[in-house]
């Protein structure tokens, strides 16, 4: 499976490593991800989402029902 963020989207950026001579060689940024799951109690049931921190700090934040809905428009 690819590394994306199942709630925001957020994938791999890509970019430059640097040397000290200001070589440029591509490299690729990826997310930081983490599985996590979280009971939704509208649905009586518990959700396995693979989502960025930011994502996990959003739905501390806010709550998984809400992080959904906003997710969803």
């Amino acid at each position: 499976m690819s590394r994306v963020c199942e709630l925001t989207g957020k994938k791999a950026m890509t970019g430059n490593n640097v040397s000290h001579a200001m070589n440029k060689t591509k490299r690729k940024f990826s997310v930081n991800l983490v599985k996590k799951r979280f009971y939704i109690p509208e649905e009586d049931r518990w959700v396995t989402l693979k989502i960025s921190t930011a994502a996990l700090k959003t739905i501390n934040k806010i709550g998984i029902s809400a992080a959904l809905k906003k997710a969803k428009k």
